[in-house]
């Protein structure tokens, strides 16, 4: 759950970048109040992520606006579901709509391209998990969104997981040198993951006891050689794919017995989905029913 306090600064800072100076156009043609709704539709088929964000931008315009939850997040709507509607003057909403819709179709983007990496594994025991690639200053709301996708987080930060890579290794002198030195400096309580490109980097790594081995930009034949070679010397060391992963290449490797493949696609290289908010007057007859609806 992402604390609802980084969610106002957040939807603070973004609706600054277009209402710092008001919005010229809505003042212009509604200095009035007038009631109206907002439906929130989904124009493709989509995994729904963002709704806390949504709804906070609309909410810091005016805290008495009133919300109907169609899809609840993580569901999987398709293209010409309503995902939300919502009540209040018709010029919050549209100070509100671009920002609202550019955190929801972004974050939505990365649950349904999750969902789409988590259908093509389903069946084997291999997980998708995601990266540290993330947009500067949504890690939390991106690696949430491949939650809602059904993936699961690798590192939120560095402080928890000693990951050792290609330039730790490099600058340390080596693979064993660099898990020596860890061990040493290190809380016990904390995994070692070994970054190995080659089999005789995945050969050192077992002996070294490592609890987590990833296998970095290996073909399928390597992938199969070096699972075939784990399983038989460390069964209880977990194997890690990373590197060139696609939708058309992960079920092949998931069938190679791995455990965790990541994927830095899911969050630096997600589309963002196609999501509208239709803005429409809200019928007299409408206006007292709408006053006691929340979004739960």
């Amino acid at each position: 759950m992402i604390e609802s306090i980084f969610l106002k600064e957040l939807a603070q800072r973004a609706l600054a970048e277009d209402l710092a100076y008001g919005d010229r156009t809505t003042e212009a043609l509604f200095s009035a109040p007038r009631p109206a709704v907002g439906t929130v539709v989904a124009k493709e088929p989509l995994v729904v992520a963002g709704l806390d964000l949504f709804r906070t931008v609309f909410q810091l315009l005016d805290p008495g606006i009133r919300f109907e939850a169609a899809a609840g997040a993580g569901e999987a709507v398709q293209k010409g579901a309503t995902v939300l509607r919502l009540f209040g003057d018709a010029a919050v909403l549209l100070k509100g709509e671009r920002t609202a819709l550019n955190f929801l179709q972004r974050l939505s983007g990365v649950a349904t391209l999750t969902r789409r990496f988590v259908d093509q594994v389903a069946g084997t025991p291999a997980r998708i998990v995601d990266t540290r690639k993330t947009t500067p200053g949504l890690r939390a709301l991106e690696k949430e969104a491949v939650r809602l996708g059904g993936g699961i987080n690798h590192r939120l930060n560095l402080a928890d997981l000693i990951l050792i890579k290609d330039n730790h290794i490099a600058l340390a002198g080596g693979i064993a040198p660099a898990v020596k030195q860890a061990r040493a400096a290190l809380s016990h309580a904390l995994k070692i993951e070994v970054e190995v490109t080659s089999p005789a980097e995945v050969e050192e790594a077992i002996q070294l006891g490592v609890e987590i081995i990833m296998l970095d930009n290996m073909d399928l034949k390597a992938i199969r050689e070096a699972v075939q070679l784990i399983r038989k010397k460390a069964p209880s060391t977990r194997i890690e794919i990373s590197g060139g992963v696609r939708l058309e290449t992960v079920a092949a490797i998931a069938r190679c017995g791995v455990d965790l493949i990541s994927v830095g696609a899911l969050t630096h290289s997600a589309p963002a989905v196609d999501i509208s908010l239709e803005i429409a007057p809200l019928p007299k007859g409408k206006r007292k029913e709408a006053k006691g609806k929340r979004l739960k």
